[in-house]
């Protein structure tokens, strides 16, 4: 589930990619709180991209087990970029996704946290 921060053309590379990508804006209000994006990902079992930083603060003041997180934190906000970063990056960390993880994603590092964050 890509947040609002991440382009729609992202999300149709994704999807034409053969991912299960949805935008926020496809399921909730652009007024929807974090808070309900977690949740709605949650029952959806579905991972949350973003560039948001408030997704982990919230998984980690929370304690919650899930869903996964993937934050983007790189130099560029290209959204041909990010779409090439989330192609060379999401299968290589499909299996952890599923099992309840933040992932923090830079210009050169891939840092994986079990959840919950501590």
């Amino acid at each position: 589930m890509a947040d609002m921060n991440i382009a729609p053309v992202t999300v149709v590379a994704l999807r034409e990619a053969g991912w299960d990508a949805v935008r926020v804006s496809e399921r909730l209000p652009a007024s929807a709180t974090d808070s309900e994006i977690l949740e709605l990902a949650r029952r959806e079992g579905r991972v949350v991209i973003t560039q948001d930083l408030d997704f982990s603060a919230l998984l980690a003041l929370g304690g919650h087990i899930g869903p996964s997180l993937l934050t983007l934190r790189l130099s560029t906000s290209d959204p041909a970029s990010i779409s090439r970063k989330l192609l060379d990056i999401l299968p290589l960390v499909r299996t952890r996704l599923a099992t309840g993880v933040a992932i923090t994603v830079d210009d050169v590092s891939v840092r994986i946290r079990e959840l919950p964050i501590l």
